[in-house]
């Protein structure tokens, strides 16, 4: 009887479900950790002077008396500045600053900061201070912003306008609805409203990015009577139109007005973005990459990854570099006749592909997996800049899911006599993962043996025992015809002759080798 093919699995997440509440915790618990990772890496380069303050907002900073503004920077003049630390959500600027005696609030790109439920607070925190005639001067993130369609198609949501970047700092977007209601149910009124959007084309990669903005003033509600006519004006930027939404004042004054202005800002434009902000809006960028060197034997291999900064949120577990991948190469560098003249496949090899990379130098043939396209682009970069001829002619990168058909039947084709030795680091951490895994090995591994049962064909596992326990991967395994010989570091044979793994650490103390003593390995022989 014909077994069951398994369903296609990708080993990767592909839940549209949002950020965990676990993760949720940990990103609000950690604000200041990720926000302080994240301005000592930028400083101040993320929002570049562009001027803004003086060509919106000049009139409020002008006329007769000395003006008391709430906001910093480093350069600051101590006789002029006094500077502190203070989180808005939970210190009392009252503390540092006397009540009612600030002339000039600006909140520019803080409060998207903040967790929604924690907005309350800020505003309340900031109307202590703030005096009776005082202004707010805001400009943030609007919805519809090019970065949170991006974030749309990942599971980078918090929740509703709410959202993780990359580096896990975070981001709220702003309707004007949302805004307005904001600061009135805490004491404020508008003043002025409007949108500023830029579309910006990148001409080398055909790409137009729409980004939108919500600029604003406010007041307290018991000071100045408000001028606010319920309006909002939507400004591109880029072509200097601008489309009146509704407005009570004179439309044709305006509008010349604010071309005006759109056309000034459009002379000086510049993309303001973080690294980070690049490649969660583009999915491209090459800072949000670095290079890991590995030394393998006498090979040193030069890897890019995704950086560390990027890997908690990225749904890819192949754009990193596992420690059971450096142990496996490690061992065939130093053991090269477990591959020496034989057909070897690795299984999830992610972008880094040292295994099969160190496997090409005596191997016959190499076949280089994974399931995630992204990771393959980046293992094919990987191993064109590590490796030459002839060993690179050897070596081939393939896309495969586990479980997939066409993708098993175009490994096939590549050699249709099955692998001599198959290879996968780290890929039994996910539990459905597993019996896909070992029925995607059985179809591949070659079924030719020695005649005299000295030498069979093999699948050797290296990984860290997480949520899936060796009883289950070994059931797993006998279900498709997968033996257990050996493991490492508690051996199981009954004689020396058959201690397979112990022999590779002979010349070299496996201490030496294993960057880490949770790593397991399985020698598995296909009956």
């Amino acid at each position: 009887m014909a077994e069951q093919q398994p369903s296609r699995l990708q080993i990767y997440s592909t839940s549209s479900t949002g950020v965990s509440p676990f993760w949720r915790e940990k990103y609000e618990r950690e604000a200041k950790k990720y926000w302080d990772v994240f301005y000592k890496r930028h400083q101040d380069r993320f929002f570049k002077d562009r001027h803004y303050l003086d060509k919106e907002w000049g009139h409020y900073f002008s006329g007769a008396g000395r003006k008391v503004i709430l906001e910093t920077h480093k350069d600051f003049t101590e006789n002029r500045v006094s500077a502190f630390v203070c989180d808005l959500t939970v210190d009392d600027l009252s503390e540092h600053i006397s009540p009612s005696s600030v002339d000039i609030i600006t909140m520019i790109f803080v409060l998207s900061a903040v967790s929604p439920e924690k907005m309350p607070l800020v505003l309340q925190n900031i109307r202590k201070v703030i005096k009776p005639n005082g202004y707010v001067l805001f400009r943030d993130y609007a919805t519809g912003d090019l970065a949170q369609e991006r974030f749309s198609c990942k599971d980078q949501k918090i929740s509703e306008n709410f959202y993780v970047r990359g580096d896990g700092t975070r981001a709220f977007y702003f309707s004007d609805e949302f805004l307005t209601s904001l600061f009135k149910e805490n004491g404020f009124d508008v003043e002025e409203l409007g949108f500023c959007c830029k579309q910006v084309e990148n001409r080398s990669r055909e790409i137009v990015m729409n980004r939108r903005w919500l600029q604003a003033v406010f007041h307290s509600s018991d000071g100045l009577k408000s001028s606010y006519t319920e309006s909002a004006i939507e400004f591109d930027l880029c072509q200097g139109n601008v489309e009146p939404i509704s407005s009570s004042r004179n439309s044709d004054q305006l509008c010349r007005s604010e071309e005006n202005s759109a056309k000034e800002l459009a002379n000086d434009f510049e993309v303001d973005m973080s690294e980070g902000m690049a490649f969660e809006m583009f999915g491209i960028s090459h800072s949000s990459d670095e290079i890991i060197e590995v030394d393998a034997g006498n090979w040193n291999f030069k890897i890019k990854v995704l950086s560390k900064e990027y890997q908690h949120t990225c749904k890819s577990t192949g754009l990193m570099l596992w420690e059971s991948a450096r142990l496996m190469a490690s061992v065939l560098a130093q053991n090269p006749t477990v591959v020496a003249g034989k057909r070897v496949l690795e299984l999830g090899c992610g972008c880094g592909g040292i295994c099969s990379m160190v496997s090409a130098r005596s191997a016959d043939f190499v076949v280089a997996t994974d399931g995630d396209a992204k990771a393959l682009d980046m293992l094919a970069e990987n191993v064109a800049s590590n490796l030459q001829k002839p060993f690179l002619d050897k070596l081939i990168t393939k896309r495969l899911e586990w479980g997939n058909r066409d993708h098993i039947e175009a490994i096939k084709e590549l050699n249709d006599e099955g692998f001599e030795v198959i290879i996968g680091t780290d890929v039994t951490y996910i539990p459905e993962a597993i019996l896909p895994l070992f029925a995607t090995a059985k179809e591949l591994i070659s079924s030719n043996r020695d005649a005299r049962e000295i030498w069979k064909p093999a699948l050797i596992l290296c990984h860290v025992l997480r949520r899936v326990d060796e009883p289950s991967i070994l059931s797993a395994a006998s279900k498709f015809g997968f033996r257990l010989v050996d493991k490492w570091p508690t051996s199981i044979p009954t004689s020396s002759s058959q201690s397979i793994i112990s022999s590779w650490f002979l010349e070299k103390s496996s201490e030496e080798c294993i960057p880490t003593t949770a790593l397991n390995i399985m020698y598995f022989h296909s009956e």
